[in-house]
């Protein structure tokens, strides 16, 4: 909703009126893949066309923006996310994870996604399909609840207390207190170092996820395989040693960026 897009700012000294509305038509697309009108997007700001067709216009001649010819409805472009990968530790992160994922998945034919904290919820900034000809897959881009998944329950997991802090701060005030709830649960998954749960999505798919750190230790992201499970008996891999590589694969990213495991000291 766009309270949860808009926490309101401690204090309004400055304001840039066309760089915000800017924003709001960001903001307002992202919660419509398939694309609004100009109309729809005037609605959905309260705003009158006048007040934002020369800024729309300018966002696609910049390429922020597609205006699809066959319904006139605008969609944000990847450029939006091209950016985000410049601009943050996530293109390194992707760079060096990219070539681990594709061996994972054509090694034990299951897709794999890299999820990041991101804003209150998990964001899946990269995936690996299943090389095989069936298979399951998560949505480049898609948003991943914290609570309620296994990728965001290592986020939960193992993100420090400063930055968990900071990772939902633009959430409700109920948080704290879900967060407390799932102490338990996460305190497990900690021992343990690593999740592993039935899709709470998706019939006949067990979600594994392991954490992976950067060099100063904390988290960076998590890897996860929707493993998905044949009913003929013709499995290629089985979970047990998909977990296995899954955990490998994650520990390599994990020293690629610099991560040093202090258990693996003489």
């Amino acid at each position: 909703m766009k309270g949860e897009r808009e926490p309101k700012p401690l204090k309004n000294t400055y304001s840039a009126p066309a760089l915000e509305k800017g924003f709001d038509v960001l903001e307002l697309l992202a919660d419509h893949p398939d694309g609004l009108t100009l109309t729809e997007i005037a609605s959905g700001l309260d705003r009158s066309m006048n007040e934002l067709f020369r800024l729309v216009v300018v966002m696609e001649r910049r390429g922020y923006l597609r205006k699809m010819a066959e319904s006139d409805r605008y969609r944000v472009t990847y450029r939006v996310l091209d950016l985000a990968y410049r601009a943050t530790p996530v293109q390194d992160l992707t760079h060096i994870a990219a070539p681990v994922m594709y061996d994972l998945a054509h090694a034990v034919l299951q897709s794999c996604h890299l999820v990041v904290p991101a804003e209150g919820r998990g964001l899946v900034v990269l995936r690996q399909e299943n090389p095989g000809p069936t298979g399951f897959s998560v949505r480049l881009g898609a948003q991943i609840d914290l609570f309620r998944s296994c990728s965001g329950n290592v986020l939960l997991a193992f993100t420090d207390s400063e930055r968990l802090h900071a990772l939902l701060s633009s959430r409700s005030e109920e948080t704290q207190e879900m967060v407390e709830a799932a102490g338990t649960v996460l305190a497990a998954i900690r021992v343990r170092g690593f999740e592993q749960r039935t899709s709470p999505m998706t019939h006949g798919v067990i979600d594994i996820s392991y954490p992976i750190f950067g060099f100063d230790g904390r988290l960076a992201a998590t890897l996860t395989i929707p493993f998905l499970e044949r009913i003929d008996g013709s499995q290629p891999v089985a979970m047990d040693a998909t977990r296995t590589m899954l955990a490998e694969a994650a520990k390599t990213i994990s020293a690629k960026l610099g991560w040093y495991d202090s258990n693996d000291a003489d």
